[in-house]
């Protein structure tokens, strides 16, 4: 190490608040060693496991040598579930960063709060005391929507666990434009068969999820993502607690559901206050149509080591598996004449082996058109995936102002995704079974530092990932009717025949921040900052089977989105007690997607052939953003109110158009010019009398195209067209009443009517969903402690609706089979405890 530096930290430790002599510099120093011998075995988790253990014991053995001094002036973190007032300074630069202060007076224990669930200027925050007034398991992204204005979700099972079916969209924007992280850790697009991240259903138990946090409009600067174009979504997960003891919960409902939760919690295991948990959860149903179930099994683990009060290291792994049975995409066509019960036809092999072949049945010919008939016909689909996720996390303070942050991560998926096809087996069969086998592995690093001098809080940071992935599409003989059965969704997949295609892409990422708060005032904070993002994405086509692709060469090559200066400009005012003002602007650009070939809303790669790839390429832009927010927010004890306008212009609106049936479109990926939003949003909380609250929102989006796109040869002008898949007017409420140990909620929402086409001359109907839950905590009994039982009731009033749509793209005009139909009514009860 240099000397001149260790001298520096030696000096700075004689001076700070009264230390004594060489103390502090003797800490870092050892901690610092053994960061990095931690850093060192950062993916290997034995080895970490290991290692934090030696470190233990080193830690001890350093607290009962070390004298304690007085610390420099931090704000610890603590706090509560539920509602609160609005957070200090020090509390709101963490939510912001990530970055965890440390304790300014309790010895040896670093202190993370699990609350954070105020919001304040254009951030809207869920605490985990909200997530837990709903059933068990249910998605974080269902609770996000039931209770923030502005967000709209939808699927097709009633715990929005179907990555297939899920449609998140805030304020116009989706899944796959908005940003996403895991304590700290990106998770890339969170759409369906993902190719650079994970989906935090399959990432992260629900039970383990403390708080969750959406930005709006520009997002954090330090949000490592190349998607986020309108938003950013941040998790945060438990901590292990300090004491030993365990949760477990189970549930049981419709459709023969049966989710299992347990956690086990260490508490401290020595004095350095080394701790951990280890958690399992396994959720099982049936459809509830059709043939098939759905499996899902998760595993966390996270370990927290503190430092003294230097700061702490984490370690995370995650492992989820899930085996799923797919639901049909219906058109409003297929909804209208054969019902929302339509599904697979697996196992009726036999019709399924007789529409391969044109034939249909009376009931199918009802549809009308070839499009509706074939898509109505296949037998089955599926998926299976895997992930790996593990993650070190340091967080330390290197001086009294100066802190990092260190985030290492390796990601590991592979799946399997199936669906029947017409298309001619070896064998003499009408039917192949087609699967695409997906792999990823994703590597990355973050590094970010935070410096307060006088009224400035500066941050800066970069993030780098390697991501690989491959999608090799291979098609597998169905046997002859009558002899034999027919594959199943779930596999095995042996000795296929062909292969289709296999595509290969190598992404590198690269992104800084830089960013200045300044307190004017005690109640006035500005903001200003940049990021700069640079995206380089080389693949394709690594095979192509023209007998099959129809194609002499599938896209392959090169696309690069970079921006040097992307600004950032926000201000908060709280001008009088409860009363606070804030704005927001900034600008964002969106890296380019990378799907496989066959993939609708895929991309440039997905585009027909290399030819129109490289016309294409010639002329694609970035996806780009200036969204603007002002907005008033009123927080007091018996009343919080926030109305907030926001105006996006949307430039480079990249769109896919489709056509023909399911698993075989026809795509067409266009720049469709710019795209004007405006909205606004209004929500009322209201809390009367001890125990009762009440919440009312109120969305309006006004989105709208301004260009148009080439279209089979023709120019289609979209002026005027509101922008498919969000609807223009949202209401939601929410009534939580609590007595002594009892609770209730009822919430209820209405979601307008969303234009299914790009012309707009096909909309899906608006729709009210409503549910139920009701609590009772038992207490302590025996061993057990906070022994609840809850039961939930999801479509409370049974109603027929359209929930998530887009998984095949959207028509320029008319209708087209990308829609799936919402659970009916459904009942769960569950029991849970700790010990």
């Amino acid at each position: 190490m240099d000397q001149g530096w260790i001298l520096k930290i030696y000096l700075e430790a004689e001076n700070v608040h009264g230390m004594e002599k060489g103390g502090r510099f003797m800490y870092i120093l050892k901690y610092r060693y053994h960061l990095t011998c931690a850093l060192s075995c950062a993916f290997s988790l034995p080895a970490l496991v290991i290692g934090l253990g030696v470190e233990s014991s080193h830690a001890a053995q350093s607290t009962a040598e070390t004298t304690t001094a007085p610390r420099p002036r931090h704000i610890k973190l603590s706090g509560h579930a539920g509602t609160g007032t609005a957070q200090s300074t020090a509390q709101s630069k963490t939510q912001s960063t990530g970055h965890a202060a440390l304790p300014s007076s309790e010895p040896e224990v670093l202190k993370v709060s699990t609350a954070h669930n105020v919001s304040r200027g254009s951030q809207q925050a869920v605490s985990r005391k909200t997530m837990d007034i709903y059933v068990p398991g249910t998605s974080p992204l269902a609770v996000l929507a039931n209770t923030t204005p502005g967000v709209s979700f939808a699927s097709d099972d009633p715990f929005g666990l179907d990555t297939v079916a899920n449609t998140l969209y805030i304020r116009g924007f989706n899944q796959s434009q908005i940003g996403a992280t895991l304590d700290g850790i990106p998770m890339g697009d969170q759409g369906f068969q993902q190719y650079n991240g994970l989906d935090i259903n399959e990432a992260e138990i629900q039970d383990n999820i403390a708080g969750m946090q959406l930005s709006q409009g520009g997002g954090a600067l330090s949000t490592p993502s190349t998607t986020n174009l309108g938003g950013a979504l941040t998790y945060r997960t438990s901590d292990p607690d300090e004491v030993a003891g365990g949760r477990v919960s189970q549930t049981f409902g419709s459709n023969h559901t049966f989710r299992t939760f347990a956690r086990v919690d260490s508490g401290k295991l020595n004095a350095s206050g080394t701790r951990f948990y280890a958690s399992y959860a396994r959720t099982d149903n049936n459809l509830w149509k059709g043939y098939g179930d759905q499996l899902a099994q998760q595993v966390n683990f996270k370990l927290v080591q503190p430092f003294h009060d230097v700061g702490k290291v984490t370690a995370i792994f995650d492992w989820s598996e899930l085996d799923q049975y797919n639901y049909m995409a219906e058109s409003l066509n297929m909804l209208k004449t054969l019902g929302g019960n339509l599904n697979y036809l697996y196992p009726n092999y036999a019709e399924a082996y007789a529409a391969a072949q044109g034939i249909y049945s009376s009931n199918i010919q009802k549809l009308g058109n070839v499009q509706d008939e074939s898509s109505a016909t296949y037998n089955d689909a599926g998926q299976k995936q895997r992930n790996f996720l593990s993650a070190l996390i340091a967080e330390f303070h290197l001086t009294p102002r100066l802190t990092e942050k260190t985030i290492l991560y390796a990601h590991v998926s592979s799946g399997n995704y199936e669906m029947e096809e017409a298309i001619p087996s070896p064998n003499g069969s009408p039917m192949s079974q087609y699967v695409g086998h997906m792999g990823m592995r994703r590597i990355g690093g973050i590094q970010s530092f935070e410096y307060d001098i006088a009224s400035n809080h500066i941050q800066a940071g970069f993030w780098y990932e390697n991501n690989w992935n491959s999608f090799p599409a291979r098609l597998y003989s169905e046997p002859l009717l009558g002899q034999g059965q027919p594959i199943s969704s779930m596999g095995p997949y042996v000795n296929p025949y062909t292969t289709e295609f296999d595509d290969e892409y190598n992404t590198n990422t690269f992104q800084f921040f830089l960013q200045d708060t300044y307190h004017i005032l005690h109640n006035l904070t500005v903001s200003a900052g940049f990021r700069s993002m640079l995206q380089t994405t080389h693949g394709g086509a690594s095979y192509n089977n023209a007998a099959y692709t129809g194609a002499s060469a599938l896209p392959r090559g090169n696309l690069t989105a970079a921006d040097a200066f992307l600004p950032h400009f926000s201000m908060n005012y709280n001008f009088l007690r409860h009363h606070e003002l804030y704005f927001d602007i900034a600008e964002n650009m969106r890296a380019y997607t990378y799907y496989p070939w066959n993939m609708p809303n895929g991309g440039a790669w997905t585009d027909a052939n290399q030819q129109v790839f490289n016309e294409t390429k010639n002329s694609l832009r970035p996806e780009r953003t200036w969204d603007y927010i002002v907005g008033y927010r009123y927080n007091a004890k018996h009343l919080s109110a926030t109305v907030d306008f926001y105006h996006v212009d949307y430039y480079n609106r990249l769109v896919s158009t489709e056509a023909g049936n399911i698993f075989q479109p026809y795509s067409t990926f266009t720049n469709a010019g710019k795209e004007t939003m405006n909205g606004a949003d209004v929500s009322v909380t209201f809390r009367p009398v001890k125990g009762l609250e009440i919440f009312n929102s109120f969305s309006y989006n006004d989105a709208q195209y301004e260009g148009g796109i080439e279209y089979e040869g023709q120019y289609v002008s979209l002026k005027g067209k509101h922008q498919v898949a969000y609807p223009k007017f949202m209401y939601k409420t929410n009534a939580t009443y609590t007595y002594k140990n009892a609770s209730a909620t009822f919430s209820a929402t209405y979601t307008g009517r969303r234009p299914l086409s790009y012309v707009n001359d096909t909309y899906v109907p608006a729709y009210w969903l409503a549910n139920l839950s009701a609590t009772y905590n038992f207490g302590h009994i025996g061993f057990a402690k906070n022994l609840k039982v809850n039961f939930g009731v999801y479509n409370l009033f049974n109603m027929t609706y359209v929930g998530g749509m887009g998984i095949e793209g959207y028509p320029l005009s008319g209708d087209y089979p990308t829609l799936f139909v919402g659970a009916p009514r459904q009942y769960f009860g569950t029991v849970s405890a700790q010990f």
